[in-house]
């Protein structure tokens, strides 16, 4: 079942993120970033267990990012990632942004939910403030997506 994630998932939402950052496909989360960035978060929990989770953030005017998207790896090709960028995806809608943009290693994925490649140099500058700090910068080999709703 999908839903907006609670306190209690934090910490499960911290592991499957980490282990995608630990193979070098995902950036790590801080533990205070997703406390403070509780409400963004969608999740995708099943008796108890969280089996993905996705965070829909609003980065400037119409412009909203999804992040962090993971799936537990032994529950992939389930819909389950198509499934948490759709609710984000309704949710930016209903709060009025009409681009959303990805920034990912795995830009097929996005592109199935009609998501196009741009140029980072598209996107507006207040959105780096979070890749300076990043271990990656100014190396990153993300792929910069945007779908117009």
């Amino acid at each position: 079942m999908i839903r907006k994630a609670k306190i209690k998932d934090i910490k499960q939402i911290q592991e499957l993120i980490a282990g995608f950052a630990k193979a070098g496909t995902m950036l790590p989360r801080a533990l205070n970033e997703l406390y403070e960035h509780l409400r963004d978060f969608w999740v995708y929990d099943e008796k108890g267990k969280l089996l993905g989770c996705a965070a829909l953030h609003i980065s400037w005017d119409d412009l909203a990012e999804i992040k962090s998207l993971a799936v537990a790896k032994n529950k992939q090709g389930r819909g389950i990632g198509r499934d948490l960028a759709l609710a984000c995806l309704a949710e930016a809608e209903v709060l009025g942004a009409k681009k959303i943009f990805a920034l990912s290693y795995q830009p097929g994925f996005f592109k199935k939910l009609g998501f196009k490649k741009i140029e980072h140099a598209a996107l507006p500058h207040k959105i780096w403030a979070e890749c300076i700090n990043c271990c990656k910068f100014p190396n990153c080999q993300e792929i910069a997506l945007l779908k117009v709703l």
